[in-house]
């Protein structure tokens, strides 16, 4: 086993930071979805702690729309494990390699390879659909924003609710996709150890480090199968 470096430094800033703005966006949006009763003695005007929340939620959700921005770039830009192409299955090798994965990950069958040194072919596909509920989380976000703010980034979605129905339902979408991306975080938590565990290869520390482990000779067969 060699070491590779695959994960550029700023492929994990984008990670880290992407998952510290979903937390503090979850944390807040669930709470100004539902404020909890907070009896004070203290004058409401002094105390001004869901306007707190409501700054956190606001700040997260500008850092989160151009860190995701800054990811889509790096896309085009970035070394071949960061590339854009890496997300959509075009080739007939990238549906035989997720369900090969598929395979490992739900029916628990050892695979006779591993082919994938950078995103196997199913969890580059899921993150192709994340980044799309992403999108719709900074469309919802920002539509629901836009009536109450006269910034100019929020106004270029003022379109948005009128689109889907109206606040309300701009709303629940918003609210449901904050779980879809509790579930994903979990499933995500969960295979990165696991493929640690059944791989070898450094899975879970690659994203600190940037380094994975593989195979001697196994990199040159790689890119001669992806040309």
């Amino acid at each position: 086993m060699h070491p590779v470096y695959v994960w550029e430094l700023p492929v994990r800033f984008f990670h880290w930071i992407n998952a510290l703005s979903i937390v503090a966006l979850a944390v807040t949006g669930f709470i100004i979805g539902d404020p909890p009763a907070i009896q004070s003695a203290t004058e409401a005007s002094f105390s001004y702690w869901f306007g707190t929340v409501r700054i956190i939620h606001f700040i997260a959700a500008y850092v989160f729309f151009f860190n995701f921005v800054f990811r889509i770039y790096w896309g085009f830009v970035g070394n071949r494990f960061a590339n854009w192409k890496n997300f959509i299955p075009y080739t007939k090798r990238s549906w035989i390699d997720m369900w090969e994965i598929i395979r490992v990950d739900i029916l628990q069958i050892k695979s006779a390879d591993n082919p994938n040194l950078g995103h196997n072919a199913l969890a580059s596909f899921t993150y192709f659909i994340t980044f799309l509920a992403f999108l719709l989380q900074v469309l919802t976000g920002f539509g629901i924003y836009a009536t109450t703010s006269s910034a100019w980034l929020p106004a270029l979605f003022a379109w948005v609710p009128a689109m889907l129905g109206g606040d309300m339902v701009t709303r629940d979408i918003h609210h449901l996709m904050m779980w879809v991306f509790a579930l994903f975080a979990m499933v995500h938590v969960y295979l990165v150890f696991y493929h640690d565990y059944i791989d070898w290869n450094g899975t879970t520390s690659s994203i600190i480090g940037g380094w994975k482990f593989q195979e001697e000779g196994k990199e040159e067969r790689e890119k001669e199968l992806d040309k």
